[in-house]
C-alpha cells in the first residue's frame, strides 16, 4: 500500500513516514501542496494522509482539487486545531476522515485501516491463492499451514503479487509500489527479492513456479486448477 503523506513539519512528518513505514506502507512525503499535488499526478496513491495549514496551497484546497479532478483516493487529514468548523469545511472539502494532532500513532493506523477497508470493499481480510494465506492486519504469511519467515520486502511483494493475483506485473511496477520514489532502486533489486521469496516459498512447500515468470514483461501468480 502506498501512502502520500503531506506535511510542512519535517521533524513530524519523518517521525510519521517512519512509523508508516515500519506498518509496511510505502511512503512519499511533501513538504507543501503543490508539491502534493504533483505527486497526486505522477503516481497512484491508496490513500493520502494530509495537513491542514501547508505552504503553496493548504490542505483544503489541496482536498478539493484532489475531488473536483476525479481524484477518489481516501484523504485522513491532520490538524491542530480542535474545532467543529475547520472538520465540517475539511469534510465538505472531500476529506474522509480527520485526526487532531498531536497524533496518536495506534489511532492514526486505526483509522488508516478502516480507510483503506472502506475504499476497497471487495478485498478479502485475508489474502490466499493456491495454498498461501497473508493477513495484512497481523503481517503473518502461511503456506498450507507452514509460517513463511519473511523480510517486511519479501512480505509486501507477496501481498502485492496476491492482490494483482494473474495480472502480470513488471519491474517497475513492483518498484513504484514497493518502494520511496527517493529510494528507488534499480530493477534488479527486483529479481534478487523475487528469488529469494520463491526459495522461502520452495522451503515451506510451495511448487518452484508459484511465481511465474513472464520473459520480457514481469511476474504473476501460477494458474491454479480451479
Amino acid at each position: 500500500m502506498r501512502i502520500l503523506l503531506v506535511e510542512d513539519d519535517l521533524p513530524l512528518a519523518e517521525t510519521l513516514a517512519e512509523a508508516l513505514s515500519d506498518q509496511l506502507y510505502v511512503v512519499d512525503l511533501a513538504e507543501d501542496g503543490e508539491k502534493g499535488w504533483d505527486y497526486v499526478k505522477l503516481f497512484d496513491y491508496d490513500l493520502m494522509l494530509l495537513d491542514v495549514v501547508l505552504p503553496e496551497t493548504d490542505g483544503f484546497a489541496l482536498c478539493h482539487r484532489l475531488r473536483s479532478q476525479g481524484y477518489q483516493m481516501p484523504v485522513l487529514m491532520m490538524t491542530a486545531r480542535d474545532t467543529i468548523t475547520d472538520k465540517i469545511t475539511g469534510l465538505d472539502m472531500g476529506a474522509d476522515d480527520y485526526i487532531v494532532k498531536p497524533i496518536d500513532l495506534g489511532e492514526l493506523f486505526a483509522r488508516i485501516r478502516a480507510l483503506l477497508r472502506r475504499g476497497s470493499p471487495i478485498t478479502p481480510p485475508i489474502l490466499e491463492w493456491a495454498g498461501v494465506e497473508l493477513n495484512p492486519s497481523t503481517y503473518e504469511a502461511h503456506y498450507h499451514q507452514n509460517p513463511l519467515r519473511l523480510t517486511p520486502k519479501e512480505f509486501s511483494l507477496l501481498e502485492l503479487l496476491l492482490r494483482n493475483q494473474r495480472r502480470v506485473l513488471s519491474r517497475s511496477v513492483i518498484l513504484e509500489n514497493l518502494w520511496k520514489t527517493e529510494v528507488c532502486p534499480e530493477e534488479h533489486t527486483v529479481k534478487v527479492h523475487i528469488r529469494s521469496l520463491r526459495q522461502k516459498l520452495k522451503l515451506a512447500g510451495a511448487a518452484n513456479d508459484f511465481i511465474e515468470t513472464v520473459h520480457g514483461i514481469g511476474y504473476r501468480l501460477m494458474a491454479t486448477n480451479t
